[in-house]
């Protein structure tokens, strides 16, 4: 009668407990993904902890022992598994046929079953200020996989995202979850403070004197047209309702609040005549 479990973790279907143990110790650290880099370690790791979850448990190993291979359809447990395809959990698919709990026989490789905290893993990622602003994607290359993450709009440095099913590969090819601490690079431009924005804003002389319009780039809206009054003075302040940062929680938006520079032309740029009426007309004071 087959019986290619053992095959599985190199040993005969006669091995003692303790035998077993040590080959399943031997391949899980050969295969562990964090030590294999190669493509077909992940599928190899899930098979040699699925044979062991079995070979491991003596009510489970004693059916084995009964059946064989006819368990799974007659296959070997190496093409029964890659009949299941990669998304199927072995661990419960093994559950379906012999019942019960997960429960690895004990000390596996690591000791014990790793619970989902002590698979998570943590990084780090820097990210540009106007995506944390309005949101976007950001490319994750971990775990010989390379994947994007959503970056939520309004997230702020020092927060920390949570993508399900990324993190370390466990045993029976559970996997713990990324952790991804994020960091916000400084804008040129822009300064936030929780969710109001604040930026200096051009203004030239004739508008500051005569007032006008003054077109402003938003990260939130469209450009922003913002009407400026006569006589506009160095350093005034105006506020933009609503053109901030989303809040996460409430999806309420900050404001926008804007200092004007009044920016003055180049005097020798000026018509000699036009100079003389400003320097004989202009104030002293």
């Amino acid at each position: 009668m087959a019986k290619s479990l053992y095959e599985t973790l190199g040993v005969n279907e006669h091995a003692s407990a303790d035998v077993i143990k040590k080959a399943y110790r031997k391949l899980a650290r050969k295969y562990h993904p964090d030590v294999n880099k190669d493509e077909s370690a992940i599928e190899k790791f899930k098979e040699i902890n699925a044979a062991y979850e079995v070979l491991s448990d003596k009510k489970k190993k004693d059916e084995y022992d009964m059946y064989g291979d006819q368990i799974f359809g007659g296959q070997n447990f190496h093409d029964f598994a890659q009949n299941q395809g990669s998304s199927v959990d072995l661990d419960d698919l093994l559950k379906s046929i012999f019942g019960g709990g997960s429960g690895f026989g004990g000390g596996g490789f690591g000791g014990g079953n790793a619970s989902s905290d002590e698979l998570d893993q943590r990084i780090n990622i820097t990210i540009a200020f106007y995506v944390s602003v309005k949101g976007g994607k950001h490319n994750v290359s971990l775990n010989n996989e390379s994947f994007d993450i959503k970056i939520p709009a309004g997230i702020k440095s020092g927060e920390t995202l949570r993508v399900r099913g990324k993190g370390s590969v466990g045993r029976m090819g559970k996997r713990g979850d990324l952790l991804i601490k994020v960091e916000v690079s400084p804008s040129p431009v822009f300064e936030r403070k929780d969710n109001d924005l604040y930026m200096s804003m051009d203004v030239n002389l004739k508008t500051a004197l005569f007032g006008g319009k003054v077109t402003i780039t938003s990260l939130i809206n469209d450009d922003i047209t913002l009407k400026v009054p006569q006589n506009t003075k160095n350093g005034q302040k105006f506020r933009v309702r609503g053109a901030g940062v989303i809040d996460r929680k409430t999806s309420l938006k900050g404001n926008l609040y804007l200092t004007a520079n009044i920016v003055l032309p180049n005097i020798d740029d000026l018509d000699d005549d036009f100079k003389k009426i400003l320097e004989e007309n202009l104030p002293d004071a």
